[in-house]
C-alpha cells in the first residue's frame, strides 16, 4: 500500500505566519495528504489550531533579534543542529513539497528541502518578503504571494495568491454594505498586536470632536491594549458615546459586515479580512515596522480607491476629525469604497494554495 504525500510547512511562531499555514494544512488534509509542522517551542505554543492529524516537530532554530551576546553567538550553532535534524528526518519520510511561512524557525526545514532538492515554495504574506523568505526567494520552486503587489528580488517571479482567511470571514464574503446615513453608524477601530496607542490616544477626541448630527450616530468597537482600556472606556462615557471597548473581540468578522467604517493598523490577514467583506477603511501603518511592510499590504486597496492612508505622522486628532466627517457624509463614495474593496479580494486563497502545491507535487499533470 502506498503512503499518503507529505507536506511538510515550515513556519515560524507568530499568527502571521501561522495562520495561513493553518489554512492550507486543513485543505490538504482533506485531500488525503499527510502534514508535518515544522516549528521551533515558542511556534509550538501557537500551534494548538491546527487539526490533531498534523504531526509537530519541533526544531532548533532561535533569532538574533532576542538574548544577549551569547545567546546570538548561539543562533548559528543552533539552526545548523535543526537543519541536521530535518535532512535526517526528510531522508527517512521523503516530503512531496515542503512549504515555508517565514520566521526563523522556518530555516532548518527549507534548508534541508533545499539541500535535498525536495520541491519546495515560500508564501509570503505580506507586500514585502520577511528575512527568512527573503533568503529562500531564489532558492525555492514557487514564490506565493499574499499581499499583491510584492516587492521580491531582481529575477524572482511571484504568483499572487492571496491570504488565507478564517472561515468566519468567508461566510460574510461580499456582505451587504449599508452606507452612512442619518442612523446608527457602527465605526471598528483595530490596534493590532503592536502599537495600538495611538488608536487609543486619537480616534476617542476624534470622533467627540465631529458635529453633532454625525456623533450622535457613531457606535465604536474599539480594541485597545489592556493598559489604555479604563481611560478610553472613560473618555467615551464621559462624552457620552456609544461605544464597546475591548482588549479583544472574538467576533471581528461580525462587526466588520456590520460597520460603515474600519480604522486599523493594516497587518496582511486585517488587510485580507476587510477586503473579503468588503468595508472602507482608514489604514495607519505601524512606522515601527522595520520594511514598512504595512504600507505595502495596504497599497493595493488605496490605489483602488477603497481605503484611505494616513500616516502616523498624519494621525492626528484634527486630521482624523476631517476625515471621519468625509466618509461618513459620502453615502455614495462609501458604497464605491466597499465594492473596490470586494474587488481587491482573493477568498479562494487557500484553493489557490492548494493548487501549486499540487502541481509542486504532480509537474507532470499542470
Amino acid at each position: 500500500m502506498t503512503a499518503s504525500p507529505l507536506m511538510i510547512i515550515a513556519a515560524g511562531g507568530t499568527g502571521g505566519h501561522m495562520f495561513p499555514a493553518q489554512a492550507l494544512a486543513e485543505a490538504m488534509l482533506q485531500k488525503g495528504w499527510r502534514v508535518r509542522l515544522s516549528t521551533d517551542a515558542r511556534g509550538a505554543r501557537y500551534a494548538g489550531g491546527f487539526p490533531d492529524a498534523v504531526e509537530v516537530n519541533v526544531v532548533g532554530s532561535a533569532t538574533f533579534a532576542r538574548g544577549g551576546i551569547l545567546a546570538k553567538l548561539a543562533v548559528p550553532f543552533r539552526i545548523l543542529g535543526g537543519i541536521a535534524a530535518a535532512k535526517w528526518r526528510m531522508l527517512f519520510d521523503r516530503p512531496a513539497v515542503v512549504v515555508g511561512f517565514g520566521g526563523y524557525p522556518a530555516i532548518p526545514a527549507m534548508a534541508a528541502a533545499w539541500a535535498l532538492r525536495v520541491p519546495r515554495m515560500i508564501h509570503e504574506q505580506n507586500g514585502v518578503l520577511g528575512r527568512v523568505n527573503q533568503l529562500f526567494a531564489k532558492r525555492v520552486n514557487k514564490v506565493a504571494c499574499g499581499t499583491w503587489p510584492t516587492a521580491l528580488p531582481k529575477g524572482v517571479t511571484g504568483e499572487h495568491t492571496g491570504n488565507p482567511v478564517r472561515a468566519a470571514v468567508l461566510e460574510r464574503a461580499g456582505a451587504p454594505y449599508i452606507p452612512p446615513g442619518d442612523y446608527p453608524m457602527s465605526v471598528v477601530v483595530l490596534g493590532g498586536s503592536q502599537g495600538a496607542r495611538i488608536m487609543s490616544d486619537c480616534v476617542p477626541p476624534a470622533i467627540s470632536a465631529l458635529p453633532e448630527h454625525i456623533r450622535r450616530n457613531v457606535r465604536v468597537s474599539h480594541q485597545a491594549r489592556p493598559e489604555d482600556l479604563d481611560r478610553v472606556t472613560k473618555y467615551y462615557a464621559d462624552e457620552v458615546i456609544s461605544a464597546d471597548v475591548q482588549t479583544f473581540f472574538a467576533d471581528v468578522p461580525d462587526r466588520m459586515a456590520q460597520a460603515q467604517l474600519v480604522i486599523s493598523r493594516s497587518g496582511a490577514s486585517t488587510v485580507a479580512d476587510v477586503s473579503i467583506i468588503g468595508r472602507p477603511a482608514i489604514w495607519v501603518p505601524y512606522a515601527g515596522a522595520i520594511r514598512d511592510e504595512q504600507t505595502a499590504n495596504a497599497r493595493q486597496l488605496v490605489e483602488s480607491g477603497a481605503s484611505v492612508m494616513m500616516t502616523e505622522a498624519e494621525f492626528d486628532v484634527a486630521p482624523l476629525t476631517a476625515m471621519l466627517e468625509k466618509l461618513l457624509t459620502d453615502e455614495a463614495g462609501a458604497l464605491q469604497m466597499s465594492q473596490a474593496a470586494i474587488a481587491c479580494s482573493v477568498p479562494d486563497a487557500t484553493d489557490r494554495l492548494v493548487a501549486l502545491v499540487e502541481e509542486l507535487a504532480n509537474p507532470a499533470q499542470k
